[in-house]
């Protein structure tokens, strides 16, 4: 549409008002990057240049230029009819179908309305289809078709926001799968058949639940039925695709139906599961003892489950992971699934990463997904290079309630999806009652995860058939909701009576489909019934961890030693170290001389160094663990002239595992949980994460307390991850001193973990050791340790090259120099960490020391009983046992001992407390009180007098 540009050199003129606007927005678009606009218009852009900012309306135009003002009036209506086109693309999911109950209705439709761009049908159909919509179908011959034809694709049953990707390549090809029709599959009559049949198990399946367990929960996925064909069209369609691992995570809503027939979990299983549970009505509770899984157990619909998947030559794996009731809490539990197992930690330096090796699939709650913050915390992991899994499957499953609670009561945003514009994951919103429609939105997912290795949502929107969990009846909150949902007909129903019409399938067919699964069930449960042999034993369930450890030696020769001492300060030719730092490194050349000493970064970086050599990976994350938040590790050293990175670790001859350290991002939940779960799914790996404070942890409380305590419990799941909690007291305030060690203590149980206190770098050296030598074992468990702040560089702290050439792991430890005469000691001091060594930098300035002894307690849990009684023997005229610690009395690991202490003190033998009284704030906010409270806790201790 060319322009004589002799007839006027005002081709604008005509445009006022929104459409001048668009047409200067565009030309910035244009200008930016001219194919980001429609041909016609970079034509335009090309002859005329910049459009003016205003137009003069009463400018009359010469005579001479009647024509080329026709051609103005008509090039009105194209930028109009093109932006109305974008405008579909961008909204017209406010207008769609998506909805099964019909709500939604308060939309603002008049963006999509031709008369706001003064656009009648008489002026589209004026204008060539191509023109408006360059990709348009041939068949379509003019603007009202294709306008016409883009508002059924964008405002049908499934709608879709694309618009805040701001990729192009992404955008442009999102919208050419949605209009060029590649999106939608034409399903055969028996593939609709099957899909019917499918849909025809999910709701069987939950029907003889509802009527067979009345009242036991269940948490039904009835209104989102078409998630369970979803999710097997996807594992499908990966799994052919050559992926061997699919990662799903979800919360309750619908998992048992997703265990039955997406992980193929027996019905007897499930049965047997419901037949046992406790009478609702004798025992009110949720519980339900585990068949096969922890020594505790958890309810059925927390967990999880394993399918191995053999088809011809293809081999795969999919795992449904176990979750407690706190819903997106195992979204980065999954995320660190799917990365274990795209790595490859086989060759040293970082692992190389195979994204198609596992799909990780997440499947959200509508009220959770903006309501709990993990979610945003977890989709911030999607493209940093330590988390990214080469994108994640989101699936809202959407019942437009939560609990009780109206939407409008439980978000500020329109959409239960609308936090994943932020990360800019494209976004469909789909009808779940339009199966179809929804196989289409899957496909999309997969389609656009597998190109472009990012994350998609599908927004399935459906409804909740019942209460939140069949006990209770929703009817007393949303009376006119249920009423709506009570007279409305199942998918199934609704799919059913589709394909009768079409004449694929007949009513007395759908009958029968029904009647088979409805038959299968009863015939189970009456066996289940039956079978008086069914109950569940006690020593049927498996054994807790054994206490006791198996031998292990730790101590690594001293020429070893000595010898990865020189190795990893070896760096690249041209790597220039920044020169204050290598100064400090250099000096560990001194440690293995007569009088050297190793540091707590040497022996880290020591330890690290022979368990790689020793044949085991290593993963280590947290917030500055690169450099050490005390800048005291330096385990990625950065070239001071061109920014270079190099690690040591990653060219020690003779390894062949990986070492990866990243940085993580400024999250404790999100990091924890995916190292959980990185560790769960590689045993083999020493997994480790680091706090940036030790108090910083507080925010992961949830992963602790549900998964890395209690996972074996609960679910039989074994973890050796690391958990490193900078802890001391220094005068730094209530944040940066505590790591809240006593509730780790609190969550100590049936030898579930170990926590640990240390006060050498020996002792760091021998623990990480050794529990490298128990991964891949039945003794494996988490460790917790206090890692220190000023000890990192205290002379004291620091230990010879003999202890960890020649030693080993102690869980508890003497004072040197005191109890020498045994029948004289009065007073038994017990303490850990930090204020062991400020004791010891007391202790050499007193002059009467017989009457006291001090012993660490460096491992709390499990408690040393044995090796502290064997010291209260030791001494024959001993009066008091003290505990003495940093923190408050309240806090610390006084309420944990003291019982303990107590339980073996002889008759007669007091045990009393030193350290701050009870306080409700860790540590106080002033250096000068601190100072004087730490000096009251050393000096009543020793008994000075000051």
């Amino acid at each position: 549409m060319a322009i004589d540009k002799t007839l006027s050199q005002q081709p604008w003129q005509g445009f006022f008002g929104p459409n001048l606007g668009y047409v200067q927005e565009l030309y910035e678009e244009y200008q930016k990057d001219p194919d980001s606009v429609d041909p016609e218009l970079r034509n335009l852009f090309d002859q005329w240049g910049q459009p003016p900012e205003t137009i003069d309306e009463n400018v009359n135009e010469p005579t001479n230029a009647k024509d080329n003002l026709d051609q103005v009036g008509n090039l009105a209506n194209v930028i109009a009819a093109v932006k109305l086109a974008d405008k579909i693309r961008t909204y017209g999911h406010l207008g769609a179908q998506i909805h099964p109950l019909g709500r939604e209705k308060d939309a603002d439709l008049s963006i999509l309305d031709p008369a706001k761009y003064q656009l009648t049908d008489v002026s589209l159909r004026a204008i060539p289809a191509k023109v408006v919509w360059h990709n348009a179908p041939d068949h379509l011959q003019n603007g009202l078709e294709a306008i016409n034809e883009l508002r059924r694709m964008y405002t049908k049953s499934l709608a879709y926001e694309f618009s805040h990707v701001h990729n192009v390549e992404e955008r442009e090809w999102l919208n050419n799968m949605v209009e060029s029709g590649s999106l939608h599959h034409n399903l055969s009559d028996e593939e609709r058949i099957e899909l019917l049949n499918e849909l025809t198990e999910v709701e069987g399946f939950e029907k003889f639940l509802h009527r067979t367990f009345v009242g036991q929960k269940r948490f039904s996925i009835e209104g989102v039925d078409l998630l369970v064909p979803m999710l097997n069209r996807v594992v499908k369609e990966s799994i052919h695709d050559g992926a061997h691992n699919v990662m799903i995570g979800m919360a309750h809503r619908g998992r048992l139906n997703v265990l039955a027939h997406v992980l193929g979990k027996p019905y007897e299983m499930i049965l047997s599961e419901f037949h046992h549970s406790p009478n609702k009505e004798l025992v009110p509770s949720e519980g339900s003892r585990g068949i096969n899984y922890g020594w505790t157990g958890d309810v059925k619909y927390h967990l999880g489950a394993d399918r191995d998947i053999e088809d011809n030559e293809v081999r795969a794996h999919v795992t449904l992971a176990n979750n407690p009731s706190h819903l997106e809490f195992v979204n980065p539990v999954v995320e660190g699934y799917a990365r274990a197992t795209q790595d490859n930690r086989e060759t040293a330096g970082y692992p190389s990463q195979n994204t198609a090796e596992s799909l990780p699939i997440l499947i959200h709650g509508d009220s959770a997904f903006p309501g709990e913050g993990i979610v945003a915390e977890t989709l911030n992991l999607s493209q940093l290079p330590g988390y990214q899994t080469g994108g994640t499957i989101h699936i809202i499953a959407n019942n437009m309630i939560g609990f009780t609670t109206e939407s409008s009561d439980s978000r500020s945003t329109k959409y239960a999806s609308d936090l994943a514009k932020g990360y800019e994951i494209p976004i469909v919103h789909v009808n779940a009652d339009d199966p179809e429609a929804c196989l289409d939105a899957i496909n999309l997912a997969y389609e656009y995860r597998k190109r472009f290795h990012k994350d998609f949502l599908v927004d399935l929107i459906g409804y909740r058939r019942f209460g939140h969990n069949e006990m209770d009846d929703p009817a007393a909150t949303q009376p006119l909701l249920y009423e709506k949902i009570n007279r409305h007909p199942t998918v199934r129903t609704l799919y059913a009576e589709t394909l009768k019409s079409a004449g694929t399938i007949t009513d007395d067919k759908v009958k029968q489909l029904e009647n088979d699964v409805l038959e299968q069930l009863q015939s189970i449960y009456d066996e289940i019934k039956n079978n008086k042999s069914g109950e569940i034993e006690e020593q049927e369930l498996p054994q807790k961890i054994a206490c006791k450890l198996p031998e292990m030696n730790t101590a690594v020769p001293f020429d070893t030693l000595r010898e990865i001492n020189q190795q990893l300060l070896e760096w690249p030719e041209g790597f220039t170290v920044y020169p204050k730092l290598a100064r400090i490194l250099k000096r560990r050349e001194n440690a293995f001389d007569e009088n050297g000493k190793v540091d707590w970064a040497l022996a880290e970086e020591l330890a690290f160094a022979t368990i790689l050599k020793e044949g085991h990976p290593i993963r280590f994350t947290g917030q500055d663990t690169q450099r050490g938040t005390f800048a005291h590790r330096h385990l990625v050293l950065h070239d001071s002239k061109t920014g270079e990175t190099f690690s040591p670790l990653h060219k020690l001859p003779g390894v062949n595992k990986s070492f990866a350290i990243h940085n993580s991002p400024l999250s404790e939940a999100s990091v924890l949980g995916f190292e959980y779960g990185y560790n769960v799914i590689a045993p083999e790996t020493l997994t480790i994460w680091e706090a940036q404070f030790g108090d910083f942890a507080n925010a992961g409380q949830v992963i602790f307390d549900q998964f890395i305590a209690a996972g074996r419990a609960k679910w039989g799941q074994k973890s050796g991850l690391v958990m490193l909690l900078p802890h001391g007291y220094e005068g730094q305030g209530p944040e940066h001193s505590s790591g809240r060690w006593e509730r780790f203590l609190q969550l100590s149980a049936e030898n579930n973990w170990f926590v640990a206190n240390l006060s050498s770098a020996a002792q760091y050296f021998h623990i990480l050791r050794r529990q490298a030598a128990l991964l891949e074992k039945d003794e494996v468990r988490p460790l917790v340790i206090m890692t220190p702040k000023s000890l990192l560089r205290h002379s004291l702290a620091a230990s010879s090259s003999k202890e960890l050439s020649e030693g080993h792991f102690q869980a508890v430890v003497e004072q040197q120099g005191l109890g020498e005469k045994q029948e004289q000691v009065e007073r038994l001091v017990l303490c850990s960490g930090k204020i062991a060594i400020d004791l010891a930098s007391e202790v050499s300035g007193l002059e009467n020391k017989d009457w006291l002894h001090i012993v660490r307690v460096e491992q709390l849990y499990p408690f040393p009983k044995e090796e502290i009684k064997q010291f209260i023997e030791r001494f024959t005229n001993l009066k008091e046992i003290v505990w003495v610690q940093e923190e408050p009395k309240n806090m610390g690991a006084w309420t944990f001992v003291e019982p303990r202490l107590k339980g073996i003190a002889p008759a007669g033998i007091t045990v009393d407390y030193i350290g701050r009284p009870d306080r409700s704030s860790p540590a106080v906010g002033e250096p000068d009180i601190h100072k004087k409270e730490q000096n009251r806790i050393i000096t009543t201790t020793l008994k000075i007098n000051k």
